[in-house]
């Protein structure tokens, strides 16, 4: 080969050799990043917390009975009078009270042919509704209520007026209950990477459960029980 020729042809094949030897190094690092980017853990994190009912609902639920429309009402009336008192003697605002539109049944028509006894042609059903802050302060009026009986108020049990307790101050505790929820889904990728050999990395996609809120159990609904469940997505590292 003339001689002249032989250096450009030399450094077009160092050019290519590199080139080649570039080309390989970013397709094997594209490779690792794609089998590192598929190298990842799914795992869930719990965050659980008991809290107190800050809100108690009471329907105190009654019925009267007369054969005169206008004395169902004169009655449903007066038991209201005698219900505000007994709240309002415990401490209760009436801003925190409310009545129910009372309901009416006529017994007689809904048994034609039949009679009923006297006084009790018509059946009223009524309510009226305390709803406060003072959770401790109605439970304890609902063990006196005995005093609303002795002062002639039937009171009945309703399934479709139950009492209520509520929380409602979910967002206060929302932030750290996320934060703890996410350190438990930590816990959990890192158990999983050093049974694999790995480590955690940066979390690859993350998504916060809804928040759930229910009675501690059946017989105190006075206290709630707060869950949330976060999934979260980390990468695994050598």
């Amino acid at each position: 080969m003339n001689g002249n020729l032989r250096l450009p042809a030399a450094i077009l094949g160092v050019s290519l050799a590199l080139g080649i030897a570039a080309a390989g190094a970013m397709v094997a690092q594209a490779l690792y990043e794609a089998r590192t980017a598929q190298r990842y853990v799914t795992v869930r994190g719990l965050a659980e917390r008991v809290v107190p009912a800050d809100t108690a609902i009471w329907p105190v639920v009654f019925t009267v009975t007369s054969d005169e429309l206008g004395e169902v009402q004169r009655q449903v009336e007066s038991n209201y009078r005698t219900i505000r008192e007994f709240l309002a003697a415990r401490g209760f605002d009436a801003e925190e009270m409310s009545t129910i539109v009372a309901r009416v049944t006529d017994l007689q028509a809904q048994m034609p042919g039949q009679q009923t006894r006297p006084g009790s042609r018509y059946l009223g059903e009524a309510a009226l509704t305390l709803r406060t802050p003072r959770v401790d302060a109605m439970r304890l009026a609902m063990q006196a209520s005995g005093e609303l009986v002795s002062a002639g108020i039937v009171l009945v049990r309703s399934w479709e007026y139950q009492p209520q307790y509520l929380f409602t101050g979910l967002d206060a505790i929302k932030p750290d209950m996320i934060a703890v929820a996410t350190r438990d889904a930590r816990s959990a990728a890192q158990q999983f990477a050093a049974d694999s050999g790995s480590r955690v990395g940066s979390i690859r996609n993350a998504q916060q459960g809804y928040f759930s809120i229910s009675d501690r159990d059946p017989f105190s609904p006075e206290f709630k029980t707060v869950r949330v469940v976060t999934t979260v997505e980390y990468f695994l590292v050598d």
